[in-house]
């Protein structure tokens, strides 16, 4: 009976060990120095970044616009009618709600900026997540930790780290 418990007890401590082992088939990547490294990508997102600029500063420069005949309206309200009034800050409103409309359709969720963005950056976005579950896969990888945007990640083998062959597939 003491030679069978021996021998489960060595048996689950070898599973164990075995699945400790097997649980560990993990590679690192830093998404971030990939992209990086890939000229269209640079490309793409200073194209997006420069468009954001430009829209960015015509909302900025229609703020300052309505902002200014709002401090007008400010200072010559004592002399006008109450219907002047009424019709000058539905004027100021209907403006601020135009501003605010074409910021939406630039900078909101369904906005020019994410679509531009998606239309240039989604396209080499995949790319390089294929070339990274095709490596992992052919090199027979369970999971695939991205260093560059998981703080979690506290310490890892610089062998686990794939970065440099994933960037080598990608340009």
């Amino acid at each position: 009976m003491r030679r069978f418990i021996f021998l489960f007890s060595l048996f689950i401590l070898h599973s164990s060990f075995f699945c400790a082992v097997q649980a560990q088939n993990y590679m690192v990547v830093d998404s971030e120095q990939i992209f990086k490294s890939i000229d269209s990508y640079n490309s793409a997102l200073k194209t997006v970044e420069a468009d954001a600029e430009r829209y960015q500063k015509q909302v900025d420069d229609a703020f300052d616009q309505l902002e200014q005949t709002f401090n007008n309206y400010q200072s010559r309200k004592a002399q006008m009618s109450a219907t002047e009034r009424a019709q000058t800050e539905q004027r100021i409103v209907d403006r601020e709600n135009e501003i605010t409309k074409f910021q939406e359709e630039v900078f909101g969720e369904q906005g020019s900026i994410i679509k531009k963005r998606v239309e240039l950056i989604k396209p080499i976005e995949e790319r390089v997540f294929k070339a990274i579950e095709d490596y992992a896969a052919g090199k027979g990888y369970d999971v695939v930790l991205d260093r560059a945007n998981n703080p979690s990640i506290l310490y890892y083998k610089p062998t686990a780290d794939h970065t440099d062959a994933i960037i080598a597939i990608v340009k």
